[in-house]
């Protein structure tokens, strides 16, 4: 049921998200796809970067629809108005369009053009004959500092365990967006480059969405687009294509409902509606997230920088052997004297195991993993050192690692008390990229890892 599209988070290249029908309010789940597509740009054949040998994308998707906060994939945003079939939302959407110098001698004196996100709100209206939607974004990066207005019409048909989701959209692109893609300025001009001012475009997008019901929470997905280039593109010397194709495959996994506080569906119905909070506080660690789990706490070498943070947790799913929850941390990172301090917000879902005694069938302790994404308001004084002693870039968009044991402690302090449901242990906190094989972390190969004490509690 991972990353549903209903008409009312649609903007951007829906090559990039997944459309499917029947979707519950606070569905949580984890995904991955590969991209291919065309490049618009002179002797680049593909979507690849220079900072991989691919020539796709490696996309992972972060997936939850609450009855405020949305986010399918590279969309994300807050539910404003749901009535009588109109929707409207702020969003936020990430733009892949980018131009790398170095993949080709022909932009020698070219400057790059770099991706962005952009924010805007959208307006959707669903009937028996169709989703229409029309979005307004403009760049929240002072990158393209320009505007476009997509108009999108879908149609969805179900047949069994298939969803097929045809759709058209006409796109305007301002001159501000155009101009920083496309022009050529005189200072990039040469003999075999001549300079180019670019306005306002319009393009044509058709193409279909896809999914396969493969289990109960589990989809399949395969998405394909084609774009129509306006001439004020297909005319700039940067260019050798008059149209584009995408394409998307992969797969994802739902793994439960926030907002489901019944207690049907649950193994133990007593179980509805819990959640927990969790404080904690470390410092930031020299190894690497694996060799940092298997013991090696030693800090890091570069800084001494520390993080706290407080966590809110919510169960999906009561399982037989793993509990899944998601939770949700606002770390705030102490960076003493290297920057300023500042926040970082961590969203994932979390796979928790409980160890017993095996002559008493008490609790002896917990283990879980979780996997998500990591956003920081700047990028951690340890990841800027590391990544600029390898030549390598840098990224507050990122992937996110956690691992945590812990112990109750009512083993050691009994029963009674506030303790009672509280556990005490380690966290394992991690930010990286996916080995710099993915646009939307960046590219960025290397992170960070902070060792932390904690304190959790379950109200």
């Amino acid at each position: 049921m991972l990353l549903a599209l209903s008409v009312s988070a649609m903007a951007g290249n829906p090559v990039t998200q997944i459309h499917t029908e029947g979707i519950e309010q606070g569905t949580v789940g984890l995904g991955f796809g590969w991209r291919w597509g065309d490049s618009p740009y002179v002797g680049i054949d593909d979507i690849g970067s220079e900072f991989s040998d691919n020539d796709y994308d490696l996309m992972p998707f972060y997936y939850y629809e609450g009855k405020y906060l949305f986010a399918h994939g590279s969309t994300a945003g807050v539910h404003l108005l749901d009535r009588n079939g109109f929707n409207l939302d702020a969003i936020l959407d990430y733009r892949f369009d980018r131009l790398e110098p170095e993949r080709s001698s022909f932009f020698s004196t070219v400057e790059a053009r770099e991706q962005s996100l952009d924010g805007g709100v959208q307006l959707g209206w669903e009937q028996p004959w169709g989703e229409l939607s029309l979005s307004w974004v403009t760049d929240t990066t002072d990158k393209h500092n320009g505007e476009e207005v997509d108009l999108t019409y879908r149609f969805t048909q179900t047949y069994d365990r298939w969803v097929l989701s045809p759709f058209v959209s006409y796109l305007h692109q301002d001159s501000d967006l155009v101009s920083y893609y496309y022009n050529v300025s005189a200072a990039e001009s040469r003999d075999d480059l001549p300079e180019y001012s670019a306005g306002a475009s319009q393009r044509w997008r058709a193409g279909i969405n896809t999914s396969y019901a493969w289990s109960k929470r589990m989809r399949l997905f395969a998405n394909f687009s084609y774009d129509w280039l306006g001439d004020e593109i297909s005319d700039s010397p940067l260019v050798d294509e008059s149209g584009l194709y995408s394409v998307m495959v992969g797969l994802a996994y739902g793994f439960g409902n926030t907002l489901d506080n019944s207690g049907s569906g649950r193994r133990d119905s007593a179980r509805a509606g819990e959640w927990s909070w969790r404080i904690n506080y470390g410092y930031t660690a020299e190894e690497t997230f694996h060799k940092v789990h298997r013991g090696q706490l030693q800090r890091s070498d570069d800084v001494d920088t520390n993080l706290v943070g407080l966590t809110v947790g919510k169960l999906l799913v009561d399982g037989r052997r793993v509990d899944y929850w998601g939770k949700v941390s606002l770390n705030r990172r102490l960076e003493r004297d290297e920057q300023e301090d500042f926040f970082e917000l961590n969203a994932y879902v979390m796979a928790m195991g409980t160890g017993y005694s095996p002559w008493s069938n008490r609790e002896m302790f917990r283990y879980g993993f979780g996997y998500g994404f990591s956003y920081a308001d700047k990028v951690p004084a340890v990841e800027q050192i590391k990544q600029a002693k390898r030549g390598e870039n840098t990224s507050h968009f990122l992937n996110y690692l956690e691992a945590q044991v812990d112990f109750p402690l009512r083993n050691l302090l009994g029963d009674g008390g506030w303790w009672r449901d509280c556990y005490a242990g380690l966290t394992l906190v991690h930010r990286s990229g996916k080995f710099g094989q993915v646009d939307i972390l960046g590219n960025v190969s290397g992170g960070s890892d902070v060792v932390t004490g904690h304190l959790e509690c379950a109200p």
